[in-house]
């Protein structure tokens, strides 16, 4: 699996400082999505955190008022205690107030949190689909798929962060005005105290991003690694082949690369952040110092030393708290445009003009000099392919591996674009069609069909998903792809859970697998019908009477049969021979037996083979 690994943190180093604060214009659109979600909890969220931010000074002021209290009562004759005892009952009301507002913004944060998760999964979920396959199989757009996918905690993190930062703020400010009104020179040693440290705490952050956006693609493979290593579907050649030593070596070197380059900047992270908060210590001392000099020569009271060391130190907190969030934001903000970024890829569609699809095929398909090569690559799969698919007939695609069988199906299901060349329907180019409703007119079973770990009957209802209550229609599905013997034997019937990966599912083998795929076809009655070696798990008898049923239920419908089993094939009403993308040769079973060319050799061995 090749790969282009960072070396050294310079390498990794590819945004700047000021890439991190640009990203900073994502936070309001990304509100607006939160908002959405849920404006209730929303405000009520909003509201604590104003509440939240307002008790802190309210508290210290109460404290200081409760010390000024106790010095004067104690320097006279007859005290009374009653305003004492009613400032100390205020001071515990508000710590409880303020502990049941911080519980509560804990709750509305998870809660939204969750539900924003929710939002956002689907989001990615609708655009995936919308995107096209051709784009999926690139690698570097499946890294931004999966930076996309996988930071959904750090785009809740970056919810409650920001709503932190709101709060933090209104604090601050007050705090700030009780300064300024006491002794308005404590602020400077304030900013000498946090200015270096949010300096280097934005540096780092930034770095952070980067390294981790460079490995975007070791990471997918380390968890590829660790799911090869650990798995019930690989355990068996993992085994066999003696490969533990061999993925756990590669796991271990790949992990270890990352490892180091984390180490170093962590490391560089600490030593500096502990430099500063060694300068933040010693100027809340000298502020500490000042307050107490001003207080031993009678300018502030003891009270108003308390409430000043306290609004200095909590401040100082609350700042170191404010700049590193700020700083957690800014690097948040980063991952968050990679999640925009996807959303907002753009839909290219080919599609010129929304035209009507024929309710029923009146030509058939045309292939006309259609040639196709990967994106990215110069390797032409299909070489000036040309060849009609009669309405109503039944073609066979035959040709030995890599000829390009399955890229034609590609084509017409327009997964891909033909690099040159048209595909027609009744004489009209394929792209004229709306995408999403000319595929609706496909029915199709591929060779690398996808093992759903549902219940048996929503694998089957998977063929026409709107049907999922339709039991009879389901089991009628499972009758005639031969699956209703499979569904027999399980102990919940169409109920079953499949795949071992959730509690008291029950695994098929392949052939069981496929007759259950097999039934997904037969949900959907399609205009087109394609089989692209869907019975390769199958034996012989049972792959000859699910064909034999696919040609009798298709009789009269437009469909296309990959297989490499030449006594399905012989079936079709006419055989396609592909060679290096090419069209070697068409025509029926008997026809191509008598131009002694690629079929009938191939079919001839086969042939041989059985006997």
């Amino acid at each position: 699996m090749p790969r282009r690994t960072p070396t050294s943190l310079k390498d990794a180093k590819k945004t700047s400082i000021k890439s991190s604060f640009n990203a900073l214009v994502y936070i309001p659109r990304f509100f607006k999505e939160i908002w959405k979600v849920n404006k209730k909890l929303f405000l009520l969220s909003a509201f604590c955190r104003l509440i939240g931010a307002l008790l802190p000074v309210i508290i210290l002021w109460v404290g200081k008022l409760i010390i000024d209290e106790i010095i004067l009562q104690v320097s006279i004759d007859n005290p009374d205690y009653y305003l004492l005892w009613t400032y100390l009952a205020i001071e515990f009301g508000l710590i409880v107030i303020s502990d049941l507002i911080s519980r509560a913004i804990s709750l509305t944060d998870g809660l939204l949190g969750d539900e924003y998760n929710i939002a956002t999964s689907v989001t990615i979920i609708k655009k995936t689909n919308k995107i096209n396959i051709s784009l999926l199989e690139d690698s570097e757009f499946y890294d931004k798929l999966e930076r996309a996918r996988t930071q959904t905690t750090g785009r809740v993190a970056l919810m409650s962060n920001v709503l932190g930062q709101a709060q933090s703020t209104i604090s601050i400010a007050t705090l700030v005005a009780g300064l300024i009104y006491f002794e308005p020179y404590l602020i400077i040693l304030l900013v000498l105290s946090i200015i270096p440290s949010f300096i280097n705490e934005v540096r780092f952050s930034q770095q952070q991003y980067s390294l981790a956006r460079s490995w975007t693609s070791e990471r997918r493979e380390l968890d590829y690694l660790r799911f090869i290593g650990a798995n019930d579907k690989t355990a068996k050649e993992i085994k066999l082949f003696g490969l533990t030593d061999f993925v756990v070596d590669r796991f271990k070197n790949l992990s270890e690369e990352y490892y180091q380059l984390n180490k170093t900047l962590a490391i560089k992270r600490s030593a500096l952040g502990f430099v500063f908060n060694v300068l933040g210590s010693l100027s809340y001392y000298g502020a500490y110092v000042f307050i107490i000099y001003r207080v031993l020569s009678g300018a502030i009271t003891l009270g108003e030393l308390t409430f000043l060391s306290g609004s200095f130190n909590r401040l100082m907190r609350n700042l170191q708290d404010f700049f590193s969030k700020f700083t957690r934001i800014s690097e948040s903000a980063l991952y968050l445009k990679d999640y925009f970024d996807f959303i907002d890829i753009s839909i290219v569609s080919k599609t010129k003009e929304d035209m009507s699809l024929p309710k029923k095929i009146e030509k058939g398909f045309e292939f006309k000099d259609v040639r196709f090569a990967y994106p990215n690559s110069e390797i032409e799969i299909l070489k000036g392919v040309s060849f009609t698919l009669k309405a109503g007939e039944k073609l066979a695609f035959v040709g030995q591996n890599g000829a390009g069988k399955t890229t034609l199906i590609k084509l017409l299901l327009r997964f891909y674009e033909p690099t040159s060349g048209e595909i027609l329907l009744d004489g009209v180019n394929i792209n004229r069609f709306n995408l999403a409703t000319y595929q609706e007119f496909f029915g199709v079973i591929f060779q690398d069909f996808f093992r759903y770990e549902f219940t048996v009957k929503e694998n089957i209802a998977i063929g026409n998903i709107d049907e999922l209550d339709n039991q009879p229609k389901i089991e009628n599905a499972a009758e005639l792809s031969l699956a209703n013997d499979v569904i027999a034997e399980l102990k919940n019937g169409y109920n079953q859970q499949l795949g071992k990966r959730f509690l008291n599912g029950q695994e098929l083998s392949g052939g069981q697998w496929q007759k259950v795929a097999l039934a997904r076809a037969y949900m959907k009655n399609a205009e087109v019908m394609i089989l692209d070696e869907p019975t390769s798990a199958l034996d012989a008898k049972a792959e000859s009477e699910v064909f034999g049923r696919f040609i009798g239920l298709t009789e009269g419908k437009t469909s296309i049969i990959i297989s490499h089993r030449f006594s399905t094939v012989r079936q079709a009403n006419r055989i396609l021979v592909l060679e290096h993308g090419k069209v070697l040769e068409i025509g029926t079973h008997e026809e191509l037996m008598k131009n002694k060319t690629l079929y009938s050799e191939l079919f001839t061995l086969q042939a041989e083979g059985y006997q």
